[in-house]
């Protein structure tokens, strides 16, 4: 039987990662699928920014995961790694989508704090100097926020804002406003979501569902240098269902209560459908108000059982166990 709780501690002698003193070493995770363009310029910046923290003990190793990019991807990766031996290239079997490859790089990683980070510079690098010092404050999460969000179009300011708004009314798990995935995160923090053993993974409810000490900073976030975004609304769409889903049963809850309306409201109508019949006789009723209640309850249990399935769904991914990823190759160390 599995434990109720998970205690996670790392030995005394490793605990030397976030105090004020001490050398750590930080791992940066970098997704890409189909980025050939950004990885140049993507180096540069960051080198910029993490070069000057060796001389404050700090370290870096940078974990790209190449989730089945089409492009040339993968072969500037490799040569970007034959000039810079701090590169590790995961290279999955097949596109699997971002959160399965931020897992892989998670489990991939060995350092004593992680970075997830988007290749695209809009996570800005600048910020990962601002991450390192609240980390040897002594904070296990260090949030990178988004100042505004004049980079996105309204459409996008406005659906997620009300993503966020929505998903925090109905979730027990609160994730915070306008903070995506760029975040330095502890090594407890990285044993504690490798516990979790869920398939279907919202990474940004996980990140939030494990807690931890934690601090914010605010950064203005860029525009994209290269490239293309690889969230079309229809994929920004399955992706607000998925936070929802994973966090909550509130729409089976809600639900119940819709059936539970209606029922009512239908019990109370057919009363005083009875009522004016005995008081002033039979009517006929009209076609159309029959016509319209019969296609609005079709609509309403065919909404239900969409609920029902997005969480049957779920249900079925979990239990056929199949692994979250699968690595084709790693190219690390000396090969």
């Amino acid at each position: 039987m599995n434990a109720p709780f998970l205690h996670i501690d790392r030995p005394a002698a490793d605990r030397v990662a976030h105090p004020g003193s001490g050398t750590a070493t930080i791992a940066l995770i970098v997704p890409v699928h189909n980025e050939e363009g950004a990885i140049a310029p993507f180096l540069k910046a960051v080198c910029e920014s993490i070069d000057p923290l060796q001389e404050h003990g700090v370290t870096f190793d940078l974990i790209f995961v190449n989730d089945g990019s089409s492009d040339a991807t993968l072969e500037r990766l490799i040569e970007a790694r034959q000039a810079d031996p701090r590169i590790r290239v995961i290279d999955l079997s097949r596109n699997f989508g971002k959160e399965a490859a931020m897992t892989a790089g998670l489990d991939s990683c060995d350092a004593d704090a992680a970075i997830p980070i988007d290749v695209d510079l809009q996570d800005p690098p600048h910020v990962i100097p601002l991450l390192v010092e609240k980390w040897r404050e002594g904070f296990e999460v260090v949030l990178a926020k988004r100042a505004n969000r004049s980079s996105d179009s309204f459409l996008k300011q406005r659906s997620a804002s009300t993503f966020y708004r929505v998903h925090n009314w109905i979730a027990q798990q609160k994730i915070p406003h306008d903070v995506g995935d760029f975040r330095l995160i502890d090594r407890q923090v990285i044993e504690a979501l490798r516990s979790l053993p869920e398939r279907r993974r919202f990474m940004k409810g996980l990140f939030a569902w494990v807690g931890f000490r934690t601090a914010t900073v605010e950064y203005v976030r860029d525009r994209r240098i290269a490239g293309q975004s690889k969230f079309s609304g229809w994929r920004l769409w399955n992706f607000a269902l998925e936070g929802i889903t994973s966090f909550s049963t509130a729409p089976l809850e809600i639900w119940t209560y819709v059936g539970a309306t209606i029922s009512a409201l239908s019990f109370l109508y057919g009363l005083l459908i009875v009522a004016k019949t005995m008081i002033f006789g039979a009517d006929v009723p009209g076609y159309a108000s029959l016509l319209v209640s019969v296609l609005f309850l079709g609509g309403i249990q065919l909404l239900g059982i969409g609920i029902i399935g997005q969480y049957l769904g779920r249900v079925y991914a979990e239990i056929k166990q199949r692994p979250i990823y699968i690595v084709r190759r790693k190219y690390e160390g000396m090969n």
